[in-house]
């Protein structure tokens, strides 16, 4: 997906200052996501970046051993990508 642009919003459960600090560190490391917004009250986190969605959650998990529901997931073209479609490049 290099040239995909996608979002996703997860449900993980984060009750403690630690568990969020865990979650943002692991965010943090990872290359692929360029924006992050957690949001503790709600126990939502949404990511964009070029990005597999299913590693991105996959990775969250094993960190920090817990639940990750996908809840949405959108795909934007990027728009070189599409420059280049409509010139024919």
């Amino acid at each position: 997906m290099s040239g995909r642009l996608c979002c996703m919003v997860l449900r993980l459960n984060i009750d403690c200052y630690g568990c969020f600090r865990k979650l943002r560190r692991t965010l943090l490391n990872m290359k692929e996501i360029e924006t992050h917004l957690i949001e503790k009250q709600q126990c939502k986190v949404s990511v964009c970046g070029r990005l597999r969605p299913s590693d991105v959650a996959i990775k969250i998990r094993k960190k920090m051993n817990r639940r990750v529901e996908i809840l949405e997931i959108n795909e934007v073209e990027d728009e070189q990508t599409e420059q280049n479609q409509i010139t024919g490049q």
